[in-house]
């Protein structure tokens, strides 16, 4: 072998240790960022979009955790709903069940998992009547705090 040879496998060896180090480096600060990403908010409210598919009305609704609001034929009930810090990527989940009351008057559960504010679609309830699907979570709102409220 040259020696241009020898200098050109010296420089490509330096060249991936150099890499190697920054990527180690660069792999332990994306870890501390990610533990802080996971970060969430429990929030004690959640908001939910609806629409009446027979008016083609949409509306805003908030419902407090645990507690129940009727939409059209539908009982909606939000368990949790976390969302991040404002510093972090948007992403608000709700753990929420969804029951329809029948014309009969009894309660069949329609729905019972998460829902994302991001992919309304993806987990959002479709009944033949009326949508429902998680838009946010916040602090606080205008409607009146349920009565076992502490």
């Amino acid at each position: 072998m040259t020696t241009a040879m020898h200098d050109q496998i010296r420089f490509w060896r330096l060249t991936l240790a150099l890499l190697c180090g920054v990527g180690s480096l660069l792999g332990l600060g994306l870890q501390t960022t990610q533990v802080a990403a996971s970060d969430k908010l429990n929030n004690p409210v959640a908001v939910f979009a609806g629409l009446d598919k027979i008016t083609g009305r949409i509306i805003a609704f908030d419902v407090y955790i645990d507690e129940t609001v009727q939409f059209g034929a539908l009982q909606v009930t939000p368990r949790v709903c976390y969302s991040r810090p404002p510093t972090e990527l948007p992403n608000t989940t709700a753990f929420v069940e969804v029951d329809e009351v029948t014309l009969h008057n009894e309660i069949r559960r329609l729905f019972g998992g998460w829902m994302f504010a991001s992919s309304p679609g993806l987990k959002g309830v479709e009944h033949p009547v009326y949508d429902v699907w998680l838009t946010g979570c916040k602090e606080d709102t205008t409607v009146a705090a349920p009565e076992n409220a502490g």
